[in-house]
């Protein structure tokens, strides 16, 4: 899942529409153009109502051109940049960009349908390569060959309010650190009355899955075996999971009444200043602010309680597989340009985006390694314009944690756990063991379907 919370659940936007247009439209294979140029064309360009950034995309677009005359880039805008409805019909019927988006989960699908170019033989085409985080670039490696590129990572941690830590008598600077803590702490902070809650948690449209599966790694747990045929979810992690979540709800009432919450609820809670902690990403912070009336000063970060593991996500690029040798060249040369030069293009000019007021300063995405990683958090700090200090402790503690991408048929598993989280946290009699049995046997068929 996006750890925004904007799921594949929206139309794309200027894409190609029409499934029976011709593969030259909006697929590949035509490296053709005016002047012999080298046409590519990619998606998940910002769409127009997001101004700032679609301005920033041509801006990119424009000077690669320039840098690259022999290069033609043709943008597709789309938001979301992936819409489940399209993206397998559009693979199967060859009306996939030339270079198109993905999230991580979506890497092995591509390839085990064979609808992706392999990227091995041209990667000494893409600088930027060997300084990207090593356990992102496996997640596009398959049997020993690449098929994307990473472009963005991230990793869930929690966040709270430090204005209702220090009101209800915590120190902000020492955010907890296991889930006996988290729990001690949102009893203190709903003491505090007048409709404050103390943490908040999803359990609908696949959310809850998802965050299930995010406490269940932070307890050092699995929703799936290494062998990717079992579910592993009714274990003593997976009950310890959701006997905490049902005694926060239910003994201590520090959750709320109101539950089935979404990722929009829970954001507009913190916003307000009626909560003091959930789970999410850095890349919520600033919705937190400019959506929903927070103040960067009263957000902190912490690592995942539990101290285990995290769970993370992201998203990159793939190559059609009709692509052409001067296609793909071409758009690993337009990777670089645009995401993967540290201080520089759509993601990494922080001079640019401070200039327009964009958040400069979060803990992530963090992308590179070694000597590139240094330089893009030098030009990141130079140009900071978000308390930066209140991000340390998720930075310090991401350091100590295993992290591990999502599970296998995500969704579909998510799916199944939702009804288990929102029944423990809908019903005071909920049985857990009979819950995660029942989820165990459920995401078992969807395994053996896969």
């Amino acid at each position: 899942m996006r750890s925004t919370g904007f799921r594949r659940t929206l139309a794309a936007i200027g894409v190609c529409s029409s499934l029976a247009l011709a593969a030259s439209a909006c697929g590949s294979g035509d490296d053709g153009a005016a002047g012999g140029r080298t046409r590519i064309t990619v998606n998940c360009e910002p769409p127009k109502s997001a101004k700032v950034d679609r301005r920033f995309f041509e801006q990119d677009i424009a000077s690669f051109e320039k840098q690259n005359p022999d290069i033609e880039v043709v943008a597709h805008d789309a938001f979301p940049c992936q819409d489940p409805k399209t993206f397998d019909a559009k693979l199967a019927g060859g009306q996939m960009e030339d270079v198109f988006y993905t999230y991580f989960t979506d890497a092995g699908h591509v390839v085990d349908i064979d609808q992706a170019a392999d990227l091995t033989p041209y990667l000494k085409q893409l600088r930027s390569y060997d300084t990207i985080q090593k356990q992102l670039r496996d997640i596009y490696t398959v049997d020993g060959k690449v098929y994307g590129i990473p472009r963005t990572g991230y990793s869930m941690g929690l966040i709270y309010n430090r204005k209702l830590f220090e009101k209800a008598g915590l120190d902000p600077d020492k955010p907890p650190a296991t889930w006996d803590e988290v729990r001690a702490d949102a009893r203190r902070i709903a003491a505090l009355g007048d409709g404050t809650v103390g943490y908040a948690d999803y359990s609908a449209q696949n959310q809850g899955g998802w965050h299930f599966t995010a406490e269940l790694y932070s307890q050092g747990g699995d929703v799936v075996g290494a062998d990717g045929k079992k579910a592993t979810v009714d274990t003593p992690e997976g009950h310890a999971v959701l006997q905490n979540l049902h005694d926060m709800r239910w003994t201590d009432d520090s959750m709320g009444s109101k539950q089935l919450l979404v990722i929009n609820d829970v954001q507009q809670m913190m916003g307000s200043g009626k909560l003091g902690m959930y789970l999410s990403a850095p890349d919520n912070i600033p919705i937190l602010v400019k959506e929903k009336g927070g103040d960067y000063k009263d957000l902190a970060l912490a690592p995942m309680p539990g101290g285990k593991g995290t769970l993370i996500g992201g998203d990159g690029y793939m190559f059609n597989k009709k692509d052409t040798p001067a296609q793909i060249r071409a758009g690993l040369k337009w990777l670089d340009h645009m995401f993967l030069t540290p201080g520089s293009g759509f993601l990494g000019d922080y001079a640019r985006a401070k200039k327009n007021d964009a958040p400069v300063g979060l803990p992530e995405p963090r992308l590179f390694t070694g000597a590139a990683d240094a330089k893009d958090q030098q030009v990141k700090k130079a140009n900071a314009n978000v308390p930066v200090e209140n991000y340390q402790a998720f930075l310090d503690g991401n350091q100590q944690l295993r992290m591990k991408i999502e599970p296998p048929d995500a969704q579909q598993i998510y799916s199944v756990l939702d009804g288990v989280v929102s029944a423990v946290l809908t019903k005071k009699d909920a049985d857990v063991d009979h819950l995660l049995k029942d989820a165990s046997g459920k995401i078992d068929s969807i395994l053996a379907r896969s």
